[in-house]
């Protein structure tokens, strides 16, 4: 599934209404700078002029620029043609912020077009830029499918725009798609002054709307005209462990329905999750194609399996494999949710994450087995609201498979009417059988079965099945000098995003990232080896040895100070700042390690960092030292529960990680006998 011009938030246009189609992945806006020296000088809009007029708000110096306006006004007419007109300004402030000074408007192909699209330039001082046909741009939206009816025109005014100028754009555009069901986004990170969407229907339609990270904005309706307003936006920092962009920015979600007695034009919204089950259901179904091929690569592929649990492994390891490439077609008319043909997915050995399912679904039927496409949002596991029945709200397509054997798999879900399915995404070549992704555990999904379908909550793995082991086997020499062994053993997510972290480049750049992290940790550090076992289906292990030749600090020749926490933890303790804005989204994750350091002879232990354990609702703690056979053996652990929990508790998290820093940066000292 893909959601093109909103499935990556942060790079979204403020208040660009979902024109989604099902495919997977993420993609970034193609910014292509519009050279403005061939733009000329004219009178802007009297809305421009009035919004380049607001007095700003008290701002941070940090804040690189406010939207002044951020306007959407869509009609529906009774032929079934949707208008919509955008209108955007924006104050530059800094130099940083002139990124701005653009704006443009998406389209499909096969159903719509941008009639027009222009913007202006208003400097401090001098002459009005205007900004009109010959400067505009028409670019894929999306940059990793072989073919996307979704473009964008862009008109951006980023290299002349300096600090204090206004920018504004307008365009119209039309479409004739599948969907009478709109998203506006209130904002983005930037400040907004004023924030306003609004929908014309024809008489006699119902309008309903719902609103997601905001209190509820009920729109003002005058006759068939309803409208949606925010005013005064704050600036969205940035800040660690925060929740996606997608769970902070205000944002609406809007449908309209004519009477049931219109002729000519059908609904295009959807009343409940069922309904959104079926009409998925109606676009799926009928791509499940079989043919002898397909039966017979099926076959092969299970022939030397056991269990089912083998058979299904073995053809989701196959799709995995399948070459990912995304062609979307007919999206204005639903295509962009309806996968391939799975004979031809199979002979053109590649598609994109709903033409995997599709095809994993086929070879399944070859073999007896049932299974189900879910869609789901790939990417921010709380996008999705039960409240607003929409296929709109999803950007990526799994499979379920009813699954009844006796077996603890960490991806599985107890279904009301199809009792206990198995969860499985085709598209992720390193999560095996048995685990989800954890972007997507946790999140609701919609198992797409007909009349039986619902959305349904994604399964959490526990803490504990995300687990890394470390040992650090280390000989400290009387000057300082250090050599060190450290083995690490990955399990459950942990291993998989160790496998994709190996896969991401070469083995020498793998390397060069596991030399920085020990140089994190021992400064000056010299690493000899690094070697790694990605046996599939067993933990990831990774193995390194290095020496430092001044790790520990003698001092007047009798006491030796080093830090037994030798390598750091690969995720950094990142809630230092004193205050915060939003809440904290803490991951699930498990770890324990143990050093050993081989005191030195001719030293004794004279002091040792005191031993700290930590119970919290969202995880605990614990670190102790001890001397065993002429070793200083150093133990630490952690436990994180997945946890969202408000800026109240803000002070307890940060007490947690600070005592855990502290820890672990505090020294022992060893004395000459």
């Amino acid at each position: 599934m893909r959601h093109p011009d909103e499935n990556t938030k942060k790079n979204q246009l403020p208040g660009r209404r979902g024109t989604k189609a099902l495919g997977c992945g993420f993609f970034t806006f193609l910014l292509i700078a519009v050279t403005a020296g061939i733009a000329h000088a004219a009178d802007p809009p009297a809305w421009l002029r009035q919004a380049a007029q607001l007095p700003t708000l008290q701002l941070d110096r940090s804040v690189p620029a406010v939207v002044l306006q951020n306007e959407q006004r869509v009609t529906i007419e009774e032929d079934g043609r949707i208008v919509t007109t955008t209108a955007s300004a924006v104050r530059i402030l800094t130099r940083a912020g002139r990124y701005a000074a653009a704006g443009g408007d998406v389209y499909r192909t096969d159903s719509g077009k941008i009639s027009d699209l222009r913007g202006w330039l208003i400097p401090q001082a001098g002459a009005v830029r205007q900004f009109d046909k010959g400067d505009t741009v028409d670019i894929a939206l999306v940059n990793n499918d072989a073919y996307n009816e979704v473009r964008m025109k862009r008109i951006s005014a980023e290299d002349v725009a300096d600090v204090g100028s206004v920018f504004g754009y307008e365009s119209t555009s039309e479409d004739r798609a599948v969907f009478t069901q709109f998203e506006f986004g209130f904002q983005r990170r930037l400040p907004v002054l004023v924030s306003r969407f609004s929908l014309t229907v024809p008489r006699g339609w119902r309008v309903d709307s719902v609103t997601f990270n905001h209190s509820d904005v009920k729109p003002t309706v005058n006759g068939s005209l309803y409208t949606w307003e925010l005013r005064n936006l704050a600036t969205i920092d940035d800040e660690p462990a925060s929740p996606e962009l997608t769970s902070l920015a205000a944002r609406l979600a809007v449908s309209a329905f004519p009477p049931a007695d219109a002729k000519g034009l059908a609904s295009r919204g959807f009343a409940s999750w069922q309904d959104v089950s079926k009409w998925l259901t109606e676009l799926n179904d009928p791509q499940v194609v079989m043919s002898d091929t397909l039966t017979a690569k099926a076959k092969a592929l299970t022939a030397t399996a056991v269990t089912d649990f083998d058979r299904i492994a073995a053809i989701g390891k196959f799709v995995q494999n399948i070459q990912y490439i995304s062609i979307q077609t007919g999206i204005g008319r639903g295509g962009g949710y309806r996968p391939h043909s799975s004979a031809d997915v199979l002979s053109n050995a590649y598609g994109d994450c709903k033409d995997k399912a599709n095809l994993m679904r086929a070879m399944l039927r070859a073999i007896g087995i049932t299974a189900y496409p879910v869609a789901i949002y790939s990417g921010d596991p709380d996008y999705v609201h039960e409240e607003w029945p929409s296929p709109q709200q999803f950007n990526h397509a799994i499979i379920a498979i009813p699954f009844n054997q006796d077996v603890r798999l960490l991806s599985t879900v107890n279904h009301p009417t199809l009792g206990p399915l198995l969860l499985f995404d085709p598209t992720d070549p390193d999560t095996p059988l048995g685990q989800l992704p954890d972007h997507e555990q946790g999140s609701l999904a919609l198992i797409v079965a007909g009349d039986r379908g619902s959305l349904t909550r994604m399964p959490m793995a526990p803490p504990e099945s995300n687990w890394l082991q470390r040992t650090v086997e280390a000989v400290l020499g009387p000057t300082g000098a250090l050599s060190a062994k450290v083995r690490e053993q990955y399990n459950g997510e942990a291993a998989v995003n160790a496998r994709r972290e190996l896969n991401a480049g070469t083995r020498s750049d793998h390397n060069k990232r596991i030399e920085q992290w020990i140089v994190r940790g021992a400064s000056g550090a010299k690493v000899a080896k690094v070697e790694v076992d990605e046996s599939a289906g067993a933990p990831f292990t990774l193995q390194a040895e290095f020496s430092a030749e001044t790790y520990g600090q003698l001092m007047q020749n009798r006491l030796l100070i080093f830090k037994p926490a030798i390598v750091s933890r690969r995720e950094s303790l990142f809630l230092t700042d004193a205050t915060r804005k939003h809440p904290v989204l803490l991951d699930s994750g498990a770890y324990s390690e143990s050093v050993r350091v081989k005191v030195p002879d001719g030293f004794q232990v004279d002091e040792v960092p005191d031993a700290l354990k930590l119970e919290e609702s969202f995880g605990s703690y614990a670190a102790s030292h001890r001397l065993e056979d002429g070793y200083l053996v150093f133990t630490r652990s952690m436990t994180i529960r997945r946890s969202l929990l408000p800026v109240e508790q803000y002070g307890a998290v940060r007490s947690f990680f600070q005592k855990i820093l502290a820890m672990e940066q505090s020294p022992a000292v060893l004395i000459r006998k």
